[in-house]
């Protein structure tokens, strides 16, 4: 495996078909490693793993970049939604803490677009799993209570992330998010960036500021 670049075939050693990202210092016998579930947009749906390569976090890696974190991209299927499978998404994850020398103190959960709104739905329901997150132009579904979210989300570390000129997703989706975490006394980090559009991921995973504050944060035991 080339040490920056995800695995060359995709994985399907569980139900979901996912890539992996094992940073250049992974040791299976040593110092466990923190990790990052990453979930892509609508755009990368499908049976093609290569797809996810394209955008957000494994562009970055794909690029060169070498992170300190194993990553974890599931593929989700054609014309399907991250929250039809939520469950199944912490299967995965078990299956790769269980395979893998992974830091379950320092699990981190990311996202854009369909993945954003998916970062968010899985946090609120799983908020003991992941010690920040950092969803990307995403939002709750009308469906859920906004409200009932903001009680669970307001003790999770949050960065959340958001074009002001996105046409696709609004970033009122992020704000009224941010805005009840805060009513509950949270204190979610919120950027918004004055010209992007709905493309506000490729900024945000160029950034190593993300990276250093994912590693300030981890869950007590």
């Amino acid at each position: 495996m080339d040490e920056k670049t995800f695995t060359a075939r995709i994985r399907r050693d569980t139900d979901w078909p996912y890539l992996l990202y094992l940073p250049s210092d992974y040791d299976a016998d040593g110092q466990p490693a923190p990790l990052i579930l990453f979930l892509h947009g609508a755009g990368e749906r499908g049976e093609d793993g290569d797809i996810v390569r394209t955008q957000g976090l494994p562009a970055y890696i794909e690029s060169g970049h070498d992170l300190p974190f194993i990553v974890v991209a599931p593929v989700c299927p054609p014309d399907q939604r991250w929250e039809y499978y939520r469950d199944d998404l912490i299967q995965l994850l078990d299956h790769i803490t269980a395979e893998h020398n992974v830091d379950a103190t320092r699990v981190y959960l990311t996202g854009l677009s369909m993945g954003g709104f998916g970062t968010w739905d899985l946090a609120r329901l799983y908020p003991q799993r992941f010690a920040a997150i950092a969803p990307i132009c995403g939002g709750l579904s009308w469906e859920i209570d906004l409200h009932a979210a903001a009680r669970v989300l307001k003790h999770m570390p949050t960065w959340a992330f958001h074009g002001e000129r996105d046409d696709v997703v609004l970033p009122e989706q992020t704000t009224r998010i941010i805005d009840a975490i805060r009513e509950q006394g949270g204190q979610p980090e919120l950027t918004l960036y004055p010209d992007a559009r709905h493309d506000s991921w490729t900024a945000t995973y160029r950034d190593s500021h993300l990276y250093e504050w994912f590693l300030a944060h981890s869950l007590t035991r």
